[in-house]
């Protein structure tokens, strides 16, 4: 047992997209999930219960589906989670989870007996497929529909149905289980109703864009150190994407700015072989 200082480590965001049919939840997971890996849509899993939806989408990139077709059950929804974990994938967009609350409605109202002791065999199915989501070391993404719910109001004696609000298709209060929940609406304009990162919180309503998973990214990762900082050196695929790194952090890059000059002349090697002399050495000099 240790006591130690708070600190916010590396996170894999768990986050939720609520809202009716139509609001463009999918699309807005994707362009998400884009953001969240910087753009490399092969390491995006999306595992479909809505009848081939994601497929609409193909021409955002070559991100990977798992169609769940036969079963909506929690243990199938862990299975397909497991799959994609296996298969390497950075970003797991479940699309919907709201399939998977209808099937616990129904398996609970096909038992006999007692209706309120049978939630203790539903209980726990769906406490299994909420623990899986948060203890994957990945980002997920969750979709959940939602319909306009009613309360009953005592007007002049009468009962009268009244709208609340929308409710999402899933057990109750399973928003709380994540750290970003996002409320989209039929014009695709999106509200953070719960954000424990601070990033969206108190703003106004917005559209998502793979812009919106980069903020959330960089968020997970923490505040930036010498070590992070030195391994996205080592990533960066051109000139142009390591000129925007050492410009977004450059008191840091400054301390470590003779990295990125032999970064830079490693890139130009590779885009133009005649730099490089025939003796080894590099006939390209140049600051970032």
């Amino acid at each position: 047992m240790e006591l130690r200082k708070s600190e916010r480590k590396k996170a894999k965001i768990k986050m939720a997209l609520q809202g009716p049919s139509g609001a463009g939840k999918s699309y807005s997971a994707i362009l998400l999930a884009q953001g969240l890996t910087g753009g490399d849509m092969t390491k995006i899993a999306v595992i479909d219960s809505e009848n081939g939806s994601a497929d609409l989408y193909s021409h955002l990139g070559n991100f990977n589906v798992l169609q769940l077709k036969n079963s909506f059950s929690p243990e199938s929804y862990i299975q397909a989670l497991e799959i994609c974990e296996k298969a390497g994938m950075e970003v797991i967009i479940l699309d919907s989870i709201s399939q998977c609350w209808d099937f616990l409605l129904d398996f609970h109202a096909s038992l006999t007996g007692n209706s309120f002791t049978n939630w203790n065999k539903v209980t726990p199915r769906q406490r299994a497929f909420v623990d899986k989501i948060l203890q994957s070391d990945t980002h997920i993404i969750a979709t959940m529909r939602t319909k306009q719910d009613y309360v009953l109001n005592n007007r002049d004696g009468k009962f009268v149905p009244e709208k609340v609000g929308l409710k999402a298709v899933q057990r109750d209060g399973v928003d709380y289980e994540f750290t970003l929940v996002f409320d989209v609406d039929i014009k695709h304009n999106a509200t953070a109703s719960k954000d424990r990162t601070g990033l969206f919180r108190d703003k106004p309503e917005f559209q998502i864009n793979a812009a919106t998973g980069k903020k959330i990214l960089k968020w997970c990762q923490g505040p930036m150190n010498q070590e992070t900082l030195e391994k996205m050196v080592e990533e960066s695929l051109n000139v142009n994407q390591l000129t925007a790194l050492y410009n977004e952090h450059l008191e840091l890059a400054k301390s470590m700015h003779q990295k990125f000059i032999d970064k830079k002349e490693q890139l130009q090697i590779l885009i133009n072989p005649k730099n490089f002399s025939q003796n080894g050495t590099s006939n390209n000099t140049g600051n970032s």
